[in-house]
């Protein structure tokens, strides 16, 4: 592990050969990001889909290849844990490095949250998924790994309808920690990182549970808690702990959801409620509240 908290060393083989030998693209494009795109691919010789993560190996002149070590990593470290997506093999080429993931046909929870989408979330619905994601989270913790960009757009669904299972996804901000280092980076989306992260404070297992606390504010509402106008606004937001806890915003959501929520967007990360006492908390307790009725939770504009 280097100064900066990424694992170097991984235990998967980098295969070599063309990756067009074993696997077909097909479909379009499931995702793209600034250096990175994700395919559906199909293995020829089972006929097994899987979702194919194309990175660059150089980005801007810079090489990128520890920090892709460091997801492959990781991912090996959690192949154990059902809520973490798959790593099915590694290639190489001259330019890019493919990861094979499990595919997780259901996409982003973000498109759940949809107005008027009688497909949408319910309470029940979010009760069940956050309680998955806080498992996967939890199991990372217990590994002294932090994802540091947890967000709808980084939780998958197994299936759209019927409404599957969480797979948590893209670990390329993820860091190993432990004890004696202090890791110090700006990492993160805006809208989801936490007060400590603007303040260049210590990064903890709580940095994460701050963004899990945004990511079920905007699963129940459809809203995004610190959005601003602009980056700034953001982030005084953030820093102020601006946030709405009004009735018209919790309409028809129960009051233990909102204490849920309000155990972690919490601005000091000591006070804030671990992974293991979030999965303890009585709103993930399905005998606690038996009367939760199943109207859509999410109502946001996919922009």
């Amino acid at each position: 592990m280097n100064k900066n908290g990424m694992v170097t060393e991984i235990h998967t083989k980098i295969r070599k050969e063309p990756f067009t030998a074993n696997y077909e693209l097909v479909g379009k494009e499931l995702g793209r990001g600034k250096f990175a795109v994700v395919k559906k691919c199909t293995d020829k010789a089972t006929g097994k889909q899987y979702a194919a993560k194309l990175l660059q190996k150089r980005r801007k002149g810079a090489d990128w290849r520890m920090d892709i070590f460091n997801e492959i990593a990781v991912l090996e470290l959690a192949k154990v844990n059902p809520y973490v997506v798959g790593l099915h093999g590694v290639y190489k080429t001259n330019s890019e490095i493919i990861r094979i993931l499990e595919c997780a046909a259901g996409g982003e929870i973000f498109h759940q949250c949809m107005v008027d989408n009688d497909e949408a979330f319910t309470e029940k619905d979010v009760i069940r998924l956050a309680n998955q994601i806080l498992n996967g989270v939890a199991f990372l913790h217990r590994n002294n790994v932090v994802h540091l960009d947890l967000k709808p757009q980084n939780t998958l669904l197994t299936s759209a309808r019927p409404l599957g299972d969480i797979r948590i996804v893209d670990f390329g901000l993820s860091r190993r920690m432990d004890k004696i280092t202090e890791v110090r980076e700006i990492l993160g989306t805006p809208e989801y990182v936490a007060p400590e992260i603007l303040n260049y404070e210590p990064i903890s297992n709580a940095t994460d549970m701050w963004s899990i606390g945004v990511l079920i504010y905007v699963m129940l509402t459809g809203e995004s808690p610190f959005l601003g106008d602009d980056k700034q606004e953001t982030f005084l937001n953030i820093s102020q702990v601006n946030i709405d806890y009004s009735q018209d915003t919790f309409e028809g959501i129960s009051s233990l959801a909102v204490d849920f929520i309000k155990s972690l967007l919490v601005k000091n990360p000591r006070n804030r409620a671990t992974a293991e006492e979030c999965l303890s908390h009585p709103w993930l307790n399905p005998h606690s509240h038996p009367h939760i009725h199943t109207m859509s939770a999410c109502s946001l504009d996919e922009p």
